[in-house]
Parts: C-alpha cells; structure tokens; sequence
C-alpha cells in the first residue's frame, strides 16, 4: 500500500480521506493534490492505493475512507449482494460521478500468441467474482474456451497481477495502463482489449458512502471539485510535458519510452478518461448486462441508476 499525503498549510486541516486502485488513472487526484486543490478547499487529503478490491471494500465498510475510486461493478457487486469480500462487509457505495472507459489488456507471456493458447494455463485475478473477471470470461467464450479450460488465481490489484505474469508464476492477466504498455515494452503480448470487444464499459467510477454524503456532503464536494480541476488540467494538451511529469514523479516505474503510449491510452476518452467524469450509459448498461451473466445472485440486479446520486456532481460540473 502507498499513501500519498499533501497539505501546504502549517495548521491542521480537515482530512480527506481517498482509496483507490493503483494505476495512471489516477492522474487527475496527483494533479489536484500537486496542484493543491483539495487544500484551497479546506482539506488535507490522504490517498491510499489498495492491494484489491476485498480490501478496499473491507476498510470503507470499516468506515476509514470518505471517497473511493473503484470500478463502477464492485458497487453494483456490493448494491446487489454480490460482493467478493466476506459476508457482512458492506461499504454502502454510491457513485458520485464517472473517472474512466478503461481499457482492459489481456497480457500473456512472450511465447503465448492467441487466447486459445491459454488453454490448461493459470490466469491471475484481481477476484473470481469481479467485473473485470467476467470481461475475461468474455474474451474466453469469444475464443472458444470455458471457464473450465483454464485455472483462475486471486492475486489482487494490478501491480501483484502484473509481477505475477512477469516472474512466470501465472501465464496471463488483465491490465490498465501504465502496466499496459510497460508489459509490452517488456516483450509480453496483448492479445485481447476490451475495447475490441465493446463499444463502452464504464470501467472506473468516483464512489463515496450513503452516510458520508449524507453526514459530510462537504467531503464530497470538495472532492468532486478538486478532480474535476485536475482532470481538465490532465486533458488539455498545453499541459501535456507537466501532466507526464507528475505521473512519472508518482509512478516512477514508467519508463520515458512507455510514457507516450501511456498517455496517449488514458488521455483517450475510448481507453481512459472520460471528459467531465461523465458517466457512459451504455456502459454501465454493459457491466450489469456481464454481472448478470456471470455473477452468483439470485436477486435480479436494478438499473444503473439504483448505484448513482449525481446531485452534488450536477450543482458543480
């Protein structure tokens, strides 16, 4: 886990207390702390990355973090019943605005060429029962294998996948930038995208708890504020040489001759970030239509609109 912590006042603030999953989609959150947005709001704010889902939603159900950057199927998991962490964990998500398309990669080691290869290989996983698991799924069946055809280990968030494929110990994964292109500077392929494979999938969303946006709305104000400053930043491309700067400052394992493939996938709104942090409705249609398919609940799942409350977010964009 790393925390990044950034205040520029001598006394105390408030603070603002940020989970979320490591990745270059968090440039908008660097570029607001860097920039001190949250600050000239009136908090501190203490980001932690998390080592999976399971802990992420295990902590904000312990009531530790304010806002958190998930994928928007873990809150439809956790509205649902459906969660991967243990009975009794309940974070109480709501989305409170979009963050990402996302590209998802399908990374494989140097000698595996197509899906079909994969056939009798161990594949690591964020969680069995994750979105992101049920987009592997689908690139599976597309390929003609079964979930059966291969052996599926939790490992947990993306970098522990990505070493987890680099050191040999798992034949393949699933991976966001910067991991993306990093993997295939290294030698390893791509051999699936699921943006070949769906015309939108709202990937990652902004998410805070039912009781924080009722007890603290300011939290949440101040958060949706601050990124949306920093995401404007991040997309104009004046600021190209400076939003580069800040992601290598904050994930140094990019290298420079990585970085314009980074870039150029997240500051995309078909593989990255969304304009505006705008929420993709056939997107999210996408990720209930895939938990439906996959996913272990005997309660029929709602409509997207069950997991929003945008009020905050519309008074502000």
């Amino acid at each position: 886990m790393h925390n990044f912590s950034k205040g520029n006042s001598t006394m105390s603030k408030p603070q603002l207390r940020v989970i979320a999953f490591p990745g270059a989609p968090n440039l908008p959150t660097f570029t607001a702390i860097e920039h001190n947005q949250f600050s000239q709001r009136g908090f501190d704010v203490d980001l932690e990355l998390t080592p999976s889902s399971i802990y992420q939603a295990e902590q904000t159900s312990a009531g530790n973090f304010d806002i958190i950057c998930t994928a928007f199927d873990n809150v439809v998991a956790y509205g649902s019943g459906q969660g991967a962490a243990k009975i009794g964990t309940s974070p109480d998500y709501v989305v409170i605005m979009g963050a990402t398309q996302l590209e998802l990669s399908l990374i494989v080691a140097p000698e595996i060429k197509t899906v079909a290869d994969l056939a009798g290989k161990t594949i690591a996983l964020d969680a069995l029962t994750t979105g992101f698991a049920f987009v592997l799924f689908d690139m599976l069946e597309a390929a003609g294998l079964g979930q059966s055809d291969v052996e599926f280990v939790a490992v947990g968030a993306t970098p522990q996948r990505w070493q987890s494929v680099q050191d040999g110990t798992h034949a393949a994964t699933l991976l966001i930038e910067p991991f993306t292109s990093i993997a295939q500077f290294g030698g390893f392929n791509v051999i699936a995208k699921s943006t070949d494979m769906y015309a939108e999938y709202q990937g990652g969303v902004i998410a805070t708890t039912r009781k924080t946006l009722q007890n603290e709305p300011e939290k949440v104000e101040a958060f949706i504020g601050a990124y949306l400053n920093g995401l404007g930043w991040v997309l104009d491309p004046a600021n190209r040489e400076g939003a580069e700067s800040i992601l290598s400052s904050r994930m140094p394992q990019i290298k420079p001759k990585a970085m314009t493939a980074v870039m150029r996938s997240l500051t995309s709104p078909k593989s990255g970030l969304t304009p505006s942090a705008n929420l993709l409705d056939k997107g999210m249609e996408k990720v209930i239509e895939l938990r439906s398919k996959y996913g272990c609940g005997a309660t029929p799942i709602g409509s997207a609109g069950d997991f929003l409350d945008l009020k905050l977010y519309k008074q502000i964009v």
